[in-house]
């Protein structure tokens, strides 16, 4: 039996595609081996959002040659997308596929068995307008399964390499998502994420169709008892999209919004499409449907030109809005971004002295937000044994608190009721009330 092992770079939805291509290999008969151990075949799916993330891929890339001389060294993902040639001299390296075509992957394994002649898989994403159906039947991770519902992105934002390395935006079609929903419910998952390079963007090339639709249609599934939209721009949160959250029993609480900037200014050079005060009104209308939402978003810190002004404005807009977690990026050149070749880059240790307020902003509003439900029960699904509690694991709310509180084993992907005891972040103490769903478990 020939054998595979996978190393994923970057996100999510490289995660749920490595998923994909492990199931093509598996239905070959190939056996999964990890990555440190020796393989006849090693998948390395890059990523190119930061050129830090085209150097981790070339690290990866050469680990496992190393690792087996002998072994076919196949190379996907974002950076095989934007930069096969770069992939292609480096040595060792067989077969480079792109962020499609990765069903022809087995098949030019099978070639270069053959041949013995390295082959570039890939073609012009600009072109490509089609959805490439992975069917991800089951992942390996037990806990909650993403559920990719589109491709690409239309934005073209001046910080961002991904629309060339993902194309344009194309959404899947919505008897597929439907079905690999269903039979991922089937498999026990209590949770779905709707994960994408741009997901409230999903339907936007449908005729009569999009997102809310989509919500709609997936809260009719029976035994799914969550939904979570991975990311979602404030220009989509539409007010049918509002009116979907605050009549769902499904959607969770909880939205990661990217801001990226809290100053016009600054939004006007990243080409974002929205002004503060729009992202404000949107925040506002969810906050009227669903009270205890969390919000998260992303900011990126010391993009080019930013003043202490500017920089001031996005702090405060984030303090007054209330955010209860943040994800906060310095600004980090991107070769082949319009920002890269802007004029006045801002300073390393000024970045670093903004990061650092804005980090301890973070901390300050998600402990605020915590404190919130301390006492309060909410709903948890076990996810992973903590590592320094034996007899306890850690799993998140509907609205994305991280507690910690003793479970057994068994309950792990279930939903159980937990009283938060004591709020903090990162970490929140909790204790056990009840598993929720009877047929899942023992009630204790």
């Amino acid at each position: 039996m020939r054998s595979v092992a996978f190393h994923t770079l970057g996100c999510k939805v490289n995660h749920y595609e490595t998923e994909a291509i492990w199931q093509l290999f598996k239905n070959n008969g190939y056996e999964k081996k990890e990555f440190d151990q020796t393989a006849d075949v090693y998948v390395i799916n890059t990523c190119t959002v930061t050129n830090t993330g085209d150097k981790k891929s070339r690290q990866v890339i050469r680990r496992a040659v190393r690792k087996n001389p002998e072994a076919i060294i196949c190379v996907t993902g974002c950076y095989a997308q934007t930069s096969p040639g770069e992939i292609m001299d480096i040595p060792g390296v067989d077969i480079v596929v792109g962020t499609q075509d990765r069903k022809k992957m087995l098949d030019y394994i099978e070639e270069y068995t053959v041949s013995r002649e390295p082959i570039n898989g890939v073609s012009n994403i600009m072109k490509n307008r089609v959805y490439e159906e992975l069917d991800v039947p089951e992942f390996t991770d037990r806990t909650r399964a993403s559920l990719k519902i589109q491709e690409g992105c239309n934005n073209f934002c001046t910080f961002c390499i991904i629309p060339w390395a993902r194309g344009l935006l194309r959404s899947r079609n919505p008897e597929d998502v439907m079905h690999q929903a269903h039979q991922l419910v089937d498999k026990g998952y209590k949770e779905l994420v709707l994960t994408g390079i741009h997901t409230g963007g999903y339907g936007e090339d449908l005729k009569d169709y999009n997102l809310a639709g989509l919500l709609r249609d997936l809260e009719t599934i029976e035994g799914l008892k969550r939904i979570r939209i991975s990311s979602i721009e404030a220009s989509q949160i539409t007010d049918e999209v509002i009116d979907v959250l605050r009549n769902s029993n499904k959607v969770v609480n909880h939205l990661h919004v990217p801001l990226q900037a809290g100053s016009n200014t600054v939004l006007k050079r990243m080409r974002r499409k929205y002004s503060v005060e729009f992202y404000a009104d949107r925040l506002e209308k969810l906050r009227e449907a669903l009270p205890e939402c969390a919000i998260t978003t992303d900011v990126i810190v010391g993009f080019p030109g930013e003043t202490k002004e500017e920089f001031q404005q996005t702090y405060d807009f984030i303090r007054d809005q209330r955010f209860s977690e943040l994800h906060v990026f310095p600004y980090s050149k991107r070769t082949g971004t319009p920002a890269a070749k802007m004029n006045d880059q801002v300073e390393e240790e000024e970045k670093n002295d903004r990061v650092h307020r804005l980090i301890e902003l973070s901390n300050q509003l998600a402990k605020e937000y915590a404190s919130r439900f301390e006492n309060e029960v909410v709903e948890v699904i076990p996810e992973e044994e903590d590592k320094e509690k034996p007899g306890y694991f850690v799993g998140y709310s509907t609205n994305y608190i991280k507690v910690r509180f003793p479970a057994k084993p068994e309950w792990r992907g279930e939903i159980v009721r937990v009283k938060i005891t004591d709020a903090g972040y990162p970490l929140n103490e909790g204790e056990f009330v009840r598993v929720l769903d009877p047929d899942a478990a023992t009630l204790v």
